[in-house]
């Protein structure tokens, strides 16, 4: 059944400055004529064309996993890369004729893997005569029209950030990315596409980038004082309308946002993380939307827009290059204009092809730099361990990262007000599949266990409080009854709690009683072997995600912090076991919590 179009006029018909800061060829409308068309028994002019999209690449490039230093491979056997992509996106140019297509990305490009790492810390792009960023090189080379912010392209810095936006043939584009001063956008905030048809009358395609708000919240040392950054909905309300009235006949929304309309940032920004619905609801003239951030795979979603009952398409491509969306577009010319009859997508998966030679040419170097690097020894370990099993017992390789982060926060307290107090630690299984080997401990192994650019904050929390982020971060389990058997696969992330919003809390003994409800499975919670006091005062270790906000954990984002560090927690692991020479668990591994059922041990 053909969609129906209902054509938004904007009030603004500010053409002038939105066109200039597109990079693309932004015209006003022209007056076409009418009656081309249907009149005189003549069939209507039709055209199709098609726009592939990517998100969430993080640094992908090769199908290259550099913690295993091997060939990636996942249970589904998914393959990852902007290799893989290209190859995919020269068959779809083949079929559909290049003219026809257009390639856009979501967002979350330049942090992710050591590659991505490499260029913005070890051998930086923003350096005097340095190198061209790997992401921009392969997506030049591609061919991308415009890709929109991830939150993620902050966490370097603003000067990293420009510096890529610099090397990238396309715009980077962010409508709700906006100068902290003049409140005027500080990206491009849209592009508008010529597509030739048969007809000798263009069709103008606009893509519209959002970038996410919790940037505000999660980069807040990088872009505080810098930038803000309002909701999607109320810049795509303010931005579709124009490009309408600019002569757009289709409207794509590049958003770096997903589709369930949750925040894991409770109130601390007035605006939704995962909007990408709510604008296709909310905004009326939009075509599709490309969503990203929340590393799902939707292949086709329709949402029907509030106000004028028009379905909306909304695809999202699998993390790191996995999938590409194609959203199919069918337009016929109709008094005077081309209208979208018809709107659809699906994806495509990148493990049905061979990476391209083209890329994998281009970077050789540079991957073949990385994986020199992130092999380098840095010391040994006197035993095995891995997180196979951290996220439902208490496993020494946890306990590393919790000893480093509480020997820091330590030695920059020492001589200082808060010198006196214990310090705690926290700490997540961000991957089920690190490990340190027996023996020779390298980069690679060491920033296997954090494969996030976090850094390290101390927080105060009081012991009651510290009981509340423990029952918080208990959610994260199944309840099951005492006496019912317990599988490991179905145990965790209840509510969809992701492992990284799973804190193991050291300093501390507890159990977490799974037989019980939310909010009363913290039991026996000591300190020093004595009850806890709840009037206490601790200082928290806690990484700058948690502590602006993210995963709305209680009280630490309000907590006072008295010491703060810009170095990411995975280069401390790497600098304390460069300084120790040596790993020995014997020395700092303990078990301090573990799940029981009415007091009996699950495991």
């Amino acid at each position: 059944m053909p969609l129906n179009r209902r054509t938004f006029l904007g009030t603004s018909a500010a053409v002038g400055a939105g066109a200039a800061m597109a990079g693309g060829s932004a015209v006003p409308a022209a007056a076409h004529g009418h009656g081309h068309g249907h009149g005189h028994g003549r069939p209507p002019k039709r055209y199709s064309f098609t726009v592939m999209g990517t998100t969430d690449l993080h640094g992908n490039v090769f199908n290259w996993d550099y913690f295993t230093d091997k060939e990636f491979d996942d249970k589904e056997h998914n393959d990852v890369g902007l290799a893989k992509i290209s190859t995919l996106v020269e068959q779809v140019r083949r079929e559909k004729g290049r003219g026809n297509t257009l390639l856009i990305d979501a967002g979350d490009t330049i942090q992710g893997t050591q590659l991505s790492y490499y260029y913005a810390k070890v051998d930086p792009i923003t350096a005097r005569r340095g190198p061209v960023h790997p992401m921009a090189q392969a997506m030049n080379a591609i061919g991308y029209d415009a890709a929109a912010l991830g939150n993620h392209e902050f966490n370097y810095g603003i000067p990293v950030l420009r510096k890529f936006e610099e090397q990238c043939d396309f715009p980077l584009l962010g409508a709700n990315a906006l100068d902290a001063k003049s409140l005027r956008p500080a990206f491009a905030p849209y592009v508008i596409k010529r597509m030739r048809t048969p007809f000798g009358r263009d069709v103008r395609v606009a893509v519209l980038g959002l970038t996410n708000p919790g940037v505000a919240i999660w980069d807040k040392a990088n872009v505080s004082g810098k930038m803000v950054f309002p909701g999607l909905e109320e810049q795509a309300a303010k931005f579709v309308p124009r490009l309408r009235s600019m002569g757009a006949d289709v409207v794509i929304v590049s958003a770096h946002s997903g589709t369930s309309g949750t925040s894991s940032y409770g109130d601390q920004v007035p605006h939704v993380e995962n909007a990408a619905a709510l604008v296709a609801e909310q905004v009326p003239g939009i075509d599709a939307i490309l969503v990203g951030h929340a590393h799902l795979e939707i292949p086709e979603y329709f949402v029907e827009n509030e106000r004028t009952g028009k379905k909306v398409v909304l695809s999202e491509p699998l993390k790191w290059g996995q999938r590409l969306t194609l959203f199919d577009f069918d337009l016929v010319w109709e008094r005077g204009r081309w209208v979208v009859e018809g709107a659809g997508s699906r994806v495509l998966n990148s493990n049905t092809v061979a990476e391209d030679p083209k890329i994998t040419g281009l970077l050789a170097d540079e991957h073949r730099k990385v994986v020199a690097y992130v092999n380098q020894v840095i010391g040994t370990s006197s035993a095995a361990m891995s997180t196979a099993e951290a996220a439902w017992k208490d496993e020494p390789i946890i306990d590393l990262i919790n000893v480093v982060q509480t020997e820091t926060v330590k030695a920059a307290l020492a001589g200082g007000a808060y010198a006196s107090l214990p310090v705690l630690s926290q700490a997540s299984c961000f991957s089920r599949t690190a490990r340190i080997p027996e023996g020779d401990v390298t980069i690679r192994d060491a920033a296997g266990l954090y494969p996030f650019e976090n850094t390290l904050e101390a927080r105060v929390l009081t012991g009651a409080q510290v009981r509340e982020y423990l029952e918080f971060s208990a959610r994260y389990y199944v309840r099951t009854a005492a006496g019912v058997p317990v599988d490991t696969s179905k145990l965790t992330n209840a509510e969809n709690i992701p492992d990284y919003n799973y804190d193991a809390v050291s300093g501390l003994t507890y159990e977490i009683d799974i037989a019980k409800p939310n909010g009363s499975r913290i039991v026996n919670l000591s300190f020093e072997g004595k009850p806890i006091d709840p009037a206490a005062e601790f200082v928290l270790a806690v990484n700058n995600y948690r502590a602006s906000g993210g995963g709305n954990f209680p009280h630490v984002a309000g907590a006072k912090q008295v010491w703060a560090n810009s170095e990411e927690i995975r280069n401390t692991i790497i600098s304390w076991v460069r300084a120790k020479g040596s790993v020995d668990a014997a020395q700092f591994a303990s078990v301090d919590w573990r799940l029981t059922r009415d007091g009996s041990p699950v495991f």
